[in-house]
C-alpha cells in the first residue's frame, strides 16, 4: 500500500506540474465556475469536443444564465438551443434536473456525488467532474479522454465499455485522485486526453506521463484502449416527406419525446411509398411529389438513408393541432441536423418552381 500511496502522489505531482505549465485555464465555464455553468458544459461535452461546445454554451448561457431560467423554459426553446449538438436526450435531461433541483433542492446543485448521479443525464463520472471542478471536492471521474490515459498508463487490455475494463479503470481513477488540488487534477486529466493522449497520433514525445506509460513502454499506444468489438452498423431506410407551400414554409411535425430526435420538429417519415401515399391521401394532399437522390446520416447505433420526397401544397388556413405547423428554416424551432439542410438546400425562389 505504501508503495501504492508513492505512486499515486508521483503520478499527481507530474500532472498538476504539466497542469500548470500547459492546462487550458481560460475555457468560457472555467472563467466563472459556478456549478450550474460547470455542469451545463460536462453534458454539452459528453461526446462532443470542446472546439464544437463552446458556441454552443456561449449561446445557452445568454438565454439560460441560471438554474431557475433553464427549469422554467419550454422545452422546445431549450431543444432550439441545443440544435446542431446531437444526442438530444442530454438537453431534455439537462432541463428535467433543472426542475428536480428547484423543487427538491431549492435551486442549488447538490454538492455530493451521489445526489448529483441520481439526477437525469449526470452519470459517476459527471457528478465527479461537477463537485471537483467547482465545489473543489474530491470527486473521480472516468470521461472518455480519462479512461484513455489511464488504459495506456496502466496498459489496461479490453474495450473500456466492457464492465469488468470500466471496474478496474474506476479503480485505479479513484486511487490516484488526490484530496488536494482535486480541480486542477481533474482539469488536467481531461486536457491530457484531449490534447495530448489522444485517440490517433498522440504526443507521446511531449507527454509528462511518457516515463510511467506502460503502453509507451511496450510499444502499445496504437492498440490501446482496446477498440469496442466490431459489428456491422444495422442500416435503416426511410422516405422523407417535404411538403412545402412556395413561400419557404415547411410542413413538420413534432416527434414523441423518446426516441431518435426526440422533441424536435421534423418531415414526416414513411416505410413505403404506399403508407407515404395513403398519408397524403387522408390529408386531401394531391401535389406531384419529386424524388430526390437518397441521402445519408449516421446516428451513434445505425445509418440511416432517406430519399426525400418533395411536393408544393397550399396550407390549410388554420392547424389546430400544437405537434404540426407550417415553419421557416430561420424559425428557432429545433430541428434535426438533416431536416435544416434539406430545408436550407431549398429557398423559397426554388422551391417555387418545384411540384
Amino acid at each position: 500500500m505504501h508503495k501504492d500511496r508513492l505512486h499515486a502522489k508521483e503520478f499527481q505531482s507530474t500532472v498538476l506540474a504539466w497542469f500548470d505549465r500547459e492546462g487550458r485555464k481560460n475555457l468560457p465555464w472555467q472563467t466563472e465556475p459556478t456549478p450550474y455553468r460547470v455542469w451545463v458544459s460536462e453534458i454539452m461535452l459528453q461526446q462532443t469536443q470542446v472546439a464544437t461546445v463552446i458556441p454552443y454554451f456561449l449561446r445557452f448561457m445568454n438565454r439560460f444564465p441560471d438554474l431557475q431560467s433553464l427549469a422554467e423554459a419550454e422545452e422546445d426553446e431549450v431543444l432550439g438551443h441545443w440544435a446542431g449538438l446531437g444526442y438530444y436526450a442530454r438537453a431534455r435531461n439537462l432541463r428535467k434536473a433543472a426542475q428536480i433541483v428547484l423543487k427538491d433542492f431549492q435551486g442549488e446543485l447538490p454538492a455530493d456525488v451521489d445526489a448529483l448521479a441520481g439526477l437525469p443525464g449526470i452519470g459517476d463520472s459527471t457528478a465527479g467532474a461537477i463537485v471537483s471542478l467547482s465545489f473543489g471536492l474530491r470527486g473521480p471521474i472516468l470521461d472518455g479522454n480519462v479512461k484513455r490515459v489511464l488504459s495506456r498508463h496502466a496498459a489496461i487490455k479490453g474495450w473500456p465499455g466492457e464492465a469488468e475494463t470500466v471496474r478496474e479503470l474506476w479503480r485505479i481513477s479513484e486511487s490516484l485522485t488526490p484530496f488536494e488540488r482535486v480541480a486542477d487534477y481533474t482539469q488536467a486529466m481531461m486536457d491530457l486526453g484531449a490534447t495530448l493522449c489522444t485517440r490517433s497520433n498522440p504526443g507521446c514525445d511531449r507527454c509528462p506521463l511518457q516515463a510511467g506509460c506502460l503502453a509507451y513502454r511496450l510499444d502499445l499506444t496504437a492498440a490501446l484502449p482496446s477498440p469496442r468489438p466490431k459489428k456491422d452498423m444495422p442500416v435503416r431506410h426511410c422516405l422523407m416527406l417535404v411538403l412545402h407551400d412556395g413561400e419557404g414554409r415547411f410542413y413538420v411535425e413534432k416527434r414523441p419525446p423518446a426516441g431518435i430526435w426526440g422533441g424536435l420538429w421534423s418531415f414526416p417519415q414513411f416505410d413505403s411509398r404506399d403508407e407515404l401515399l395513403g398519408w397524403c391521401q387522408l390529408r386531401n394532399i394531391t401535389a406531384g411529389l419529386e424524388s430526390l437522390p437518397e441521402r445519408r446520416h449516421t446516428f451513434s447505433h445505425y445509418h440511416l438513408y432517406y430519399t426525400p420526397l418533395v411536393g408544393r401544397v397550399d396550407p390549410p388556413s388554420g392547424i389546430a393541432e400544437s405537434t404540426v405547423g407550417w415553419i421557416k428554416p430561420k424559425d428557432a424551432s429545433p430541428f434535426p441536423t438533416p431536416v435544416r439542410r434539406l430545408m436550407l438546400e431549398f429557398d423559397a425562389t426554388s422551391l417555387r418552381g418545384t411540384g
